[in-house]
Parts: C-alpha cells; sequence; structure tokens
C-alpha cells in the first residue's frame, strides 16, 4: 500500500489491509493512527457544553471522571446554545450546531487540558440542532451526523485542523434527530431517533466516504433523546424518552452486529441529557427529569447494575451535551 493517488486529499483516513492499521494522510504521506489510551496527566476529563434552563447557555463543565465530584466552570461557548453536537480527540474538543434560538451552523473548539472560552473552528455544510449524542469521531475524524431540520445529512471535520465541515458523501438510514452514538477507532453507531421513534441501530466506518450508514442491530427499546458514549468495547444508551422518560441503562458489543441488551437502570428516569466515558466509567449529567437537573451520575462499565451519584454541575439544564478525552473513539 505504498502507492498514493494524485486525489487523495490531507487528512484522508483508511484501512491498511497490509498493517491492519488506521493510517492518516498529512498531503505527501500516510501515517498510522495512535488507538491507544493517551497519558491524561490527572486523568480522563469529561465536558458538559451547552443547554437551557429556561433560557439557553453557553456554559461548559468540566469533571475528573475518574474522581467523582461537582463539575467545575471550564468556560463558555462562542455564543448561548442548546442541542449542539459535540466529539473530542485527545486534545481538542468540538461542539457544533444547536439553537441560539435560531438554528446554526457555527463549529466552537475547546483545549481539553486547559480551561477558557471555545474559539471559532467553521462552519458545517449546512444549519441545524438537534444533533445531541447522535455525532461522534475517533482521534483524527469528527462526523455530524442528522439533525433538525430533520435530515439525513452527515458531515465531517478533520478535529487538528480548522476550517469548514465536507460533505461525506454517505447520509444515514433515514432523516433523525436525538439519537444515541457510540464510536469505536473505525465505526460511528447510532441508535434510537426522531420523529418516527426506533429502537433501530445503524453504522458506518469512518475511514469511508460516500458510504452511507448500513443496519446494526436493535436497542432493547425504541427510544429518542437519550444518551450515549462508550468506552473501547462496550456502547452504552441510558434514558430516553418513549414516550415518557425511563430508566433503562442498555449496553452491545461495538466489534460484532446485533442487538443491545439490558444493563441495569439510572437512578431516575431522565431525558434530552449528555453523556461521555472514560476507559473504565460511563457518565451522563443534566437533562429533562421531572425539570432541568444538575445531577450527574455514573456506571462501572464492566459491572452491570445501577447508576449511583456522582456530583452535579454548575447549572440545571437539560438539552446539554457532553464529551471527552478518553472515550472509546480514540
Amino acid at each position: 500500500m505504498s502507492i498514493i493517488p494524485i486525489t487523495v486529499p490531507t487528512g484522508a483516513i483508511r484501512y491498511n489491509t497490509d498493517s491492519n492499521k488506521m493510517e492518516c494522510f498529512n498531503g505527501t504521506k500516510w501515517y498510522e493512527i495512535s488507538v491507544s489510551n493517551p497519558d491524561l496527566n490527572g486523568g480522563s476529563r469529561g465536558l458538559f457544553m451547552g443547554g437551557e434552563n429556561p433560557s439557553r447557555l453557553n456554559t461548559i463543565d468540566y469533571v475528573t471522571i475518574s474522581t467523582a465530584g461537582n463539575a467545575t466552570d471550564f468556560g463558555d461557548l462562542v455564543d448561548t446554545r442548546s442541542n449542539p453536537a459535540a466529539f473530542a480527540s485527545s486534545t481538542r474538543a468540538i461542539c457544533a450546531g444547536g439553537e441560539t434560538p435560531s438554528t446554526v451552523a457555527t463549529i466552537d473548539y475547546v483545549t481539553i487540558s486547559s480551561t477558557g472560552n471555545a474559539a471559532d473552528f467553521g462552519d458545517m455544510t449546512a444549519a441545524r440542532k438537534r444533533m445531541n449524542q447522535q455525532s461522534g469521531s475517533n482521534q483524527t475524524r469528527g462526523l455530524f451526523c442528522g439533525g433538525n431540520p430533520d435530515t439525513n445529512l452527515v458531515d465531517y471535520i478533520t478535529i487538528a485542523s480548522t476550517g469548514d465541515a465536507v460533505d461525506f458523501g454517505g447520509d444515514l438510514t433515514s432523516a433523525g434527530t436525538w439519537g444515541g452514538n457510540v464510536t469505536s477507532p473505525t465505526r460511528v453507531i447510532i441508535g434510537g431517533g426522531f420523529p418516527s421513534t426506533t429502537a433501530n441501530m445503524q453504522f458506518v466506518n469512518i475511514a469511508t466516504t460516500g458510504v452511507n450508514f448500513v443496519n446494526f442491530g436493535e436497542l432493547v427499546d425504541g427510544l429518542w433523546g437519550l444518551s450515549a458514549a462508550n468506552n473501547a468495547v462496550r456502547g452504552i444508551w441510558a434514558g430516553g424518552l418513549n414516550p415518557s422518560a425511563v430508566t433503562t441503562i442498555q449496553t452491545m458489543e461495538m466489534a460484532s452486529l446485533g442487538n443491545a441488551q439490558k444493563f441495569g437502570d439510572l437512578s431516575v428516569a431522565v431525558a434530552k441529557h449528555g453523556a461521555t466515558t472514560s476507559p473504565t466509567r460511563f457518565i451522563t449529567g443534566g437533562g429533562d427529569a421531572s425539570g432541568a437537573t444538575n445531577t450527574i451520575s455514573y456506571i462501572t462499565i464492566e459491572t452491570q447494575g445501577d447508576s449511583v451519584d456522582f456530583g452535579d454541575l454548575t447549572v440545571a439544564r437539560n438539552h446539554v451535551e457532553a464529551t471527552s478525552n478518553a472515550h472509546g473513539g480514540l
């Protein structure tokens, strides 16, 4: 695989069948993508971004996922918004789209290891909202999937650079919003969604543009407004609406196709909340639970069971998004 096609763009990703490794093209040469857990110098950091209660917020909070406790203020988004999309590499977190109340195409970014306000990254190909928990990334590339106005559109960016998103060239199996997303280094998998409440899970290979999502399996129940995140092995979905909020936590193995299974329950029924992970913990925060909540709870991913209290966000809010520098796509 030493021949480089002239048409390969900078930032392209491929799977090298000779070495069985993911690679990224820097304009002149293919470089192997590391998929090991990074040295996080103090632990895995989770960020909760945006939201509303009832006014829209520009708040970014952070927690150290390995240490239970209340969230700390990180800084502010470029503008107030709810219902954005978010994902991250091990160094940079991205927050895009949402409503301000106008639906926007804005992409912001922050450096996760420091604190401070977000900076402008570029724009998505179209303004949209309600991509919460429905967009994901590996270490190199992030995908913005679906959204409202209801669309099956998929965009992508190269996280380490700045600039506008590019059409992925493939689409979701159907137009939808408010699904839940998990990401391995090679796959984006989306489960559930709205406006037609669905249990369907669909996936695509991150490196392959121009290919549509295809069926993966089924969630335990049809849900929307649920949260989702994963470590390197397990995808976790929690809460959601059908039509009322539920406590269900469900899980699946990302490497093989198949249906999700019951994992446990959240301490309260919640929807429209954010979730993210470290290699060992799944945390979820905010959302609607008989009104906007500031509660953060967690589970140990390898041990099936119910969630326990982690701490509180700096402000109660719903329609919030979350990501981390240690999720299973890295």
